[in-house]
């Protein structure tokens, strides 16, 4: 399967947030209607708080984590050491990358230094990081 990092790009620039544009280029592969990702990611664009939070693009990714991940059982989980471990991956990941994780910081807001890393450039970032971690299996 092609890589969906330009799929990605072409939500971000339809309005969806950073969030959106990443859990909806995959929800299909995690068995979740694309209108239900959308309304469950909207509160996690800008950054979580207005910025100061987790990137909405990391924040995309890790949901997705859970949604492949999860055994859904509501009586006794036990598949969350395993989303842990995939969230653990993802975010590590991607700070290595990029030196942050926080949207201020990687936006250079209120830091000593400029910018890390634009949002488009962190959605791409955490598509490569899903297609490589979560759906390794789907993409080259």
């Amino acid at each position: 399967m092609e890589s969906r990092i330009a799929r990605a790009d072409e939500l971000h620039r339809r309005g969806y947030n950073c969030a959106q544009a990443v859990a909806c280029t995959y929800c299909d592969l995690a068995g979740v209607d694309e209108a239900v990702a959308f309304r469950g990611m909207e509160a996690f664009g800008r950054g979580m708080g207005g910025m100061d939070g987790t990137c909405g693009a990391i924040s995309g990714a890790v949901y997705l984590a859970g949604l492949v991940t999860s055994d859904v059982n509501l009586e006794k989980p036990a598949s969350k050491r395993e989303s842990y471990k995939l969230s653990e991956q993802i975010v590590s990941a991607f700070a290595e990358k990029n030196g942050a994780t926080s949207c201020h910081e990687l936006k250079g807001i209120n830091c000593d230094h400029g910018m890390l890393r634009s949002c488009p450039g962190c959605i791409q970032d955490a598509c490569e990081i899903v297609e490589r971690v979560l759906f390794s299996d789907k993409f080259n």
